[in-house]
């Protein structure tokens, strides 16, 4: 209840009467835990009558809130999908609505969804009535500003190339990150992966390694279309993506495929480390 405090405008809302009940947010529900409260009220906000269908409808967005598309995204669909059980019903305000529309709705294009009807902004409250307000304008100081992954065409694999090629791609680039990938199990049959990061190099400025290997791991989330292509198999499979930030866009050009027996991208890793660039 505590964590919702600071994004309400006021203090009153209307009565929901009667007609719903409290119940635990189920464990399949996993972008609605940890965000404060573990009981939902039923019927939630978007009119969901039974917790098959609440489960069933927020799959999409599950693999939406991983993207990190925005700072509220989680709070945004928790408000209307698991709604806190209290004695009112607390909508999101029009304004936190857009905002993560703004954000969010590239990664649905991505996926092939449009922006719900659903989740037209104009259905929700303005600012000025009881609602969960967006906090992104008041703390944006607080936040380094990241380049942003883009949805884009998936560059072919390439699994045949010698290192000094490699080194080539590299003096045109601005990063390099090994990447461990692998499908998950899931209970539910959907898609989810398992990814691991780990640096090579990156020449862009003041980012650092771990906010690169988190900009690569949203690219991943958010062109599932590739990720999907580079985990055939449940078997862990490793590539190098080799890419440029180019006016806040981080975007992927090249995929290597990383195989035990090839030497070829171990030796252009080491040798970059001292290679100067034509």
């Amino acid at each position: 209840v505590f964590a919702l405090s600071g994004f309400l405008r006021v203090t009153t809302g209307f009565d929901i009467g009667l007609s719903t009940k409290c119940v635990v947010i189920p464990k399949e529900m996993d972008m609605c835990h940890k965000i404060g409260y573990s009981e939902m009220r039923l019927p939630n906000l978007m009119g969901h009558t039974s917790m098959a269908e609440v489960i069933l409808k927020s799959t999409t967005w599950q693999h939406v809130t991983h993207t990190d598309c925005h700072p509220h995204v989680r709070t945004f669909l928790c408000s209307l999908f698991a709604p806190i059980c209290l004695d009112t019903f607390i909508h999101p305000c029009r304004s936190m609505c857009v905002a993560v529309r703004e954000s969010c709705a590239p990664v649905l294009t991505c996926h092939g969804h449009p922006w719900p009807d659903s989740l037209d902004c104009n259905r929700f409250p303005a600012d000025e009535d009881m609602c969960l307000a967006s906090l992104t304008n008041e703390y944006k100081y607080l936040d380094k500003v990241l380049p942003k992954p883009a949805c884009q065409t998936c560059p072919a694999v390439e699994e045949f190339f010698t290192h000094r090629r490699v080194l080539e791609v590299f003096c045109d680039s601005n990063f390099a990150v090994k990447v461990k990938l692998s499908k998950k199990r899931t209970v539910f049959g959907d898609r989810e992966y398992n990814i691991e990061c780990q640096v090579e190099f990156i020449t862009q400025g003041s980012l650092l390694p771990y906010e690169t290997q988190s900009m690569i791991q949203q690219w991943l989330l958010i062109n599932e279309n590739c990720t999907q292509r580079m985990t055939l198999t449940h078997r862990p499979m490793v590539y190098l993506l080799v890419g440029n930030i180019e006016e806040g866009i981080i975007l992927v050009n090249q995929v290597y495929r990383w195989q035990r027996r090839d030497s070829q991208l171990t030796l252009a890793t080491q040798k970059w480390r001292h290679h100067k660039c034509l």
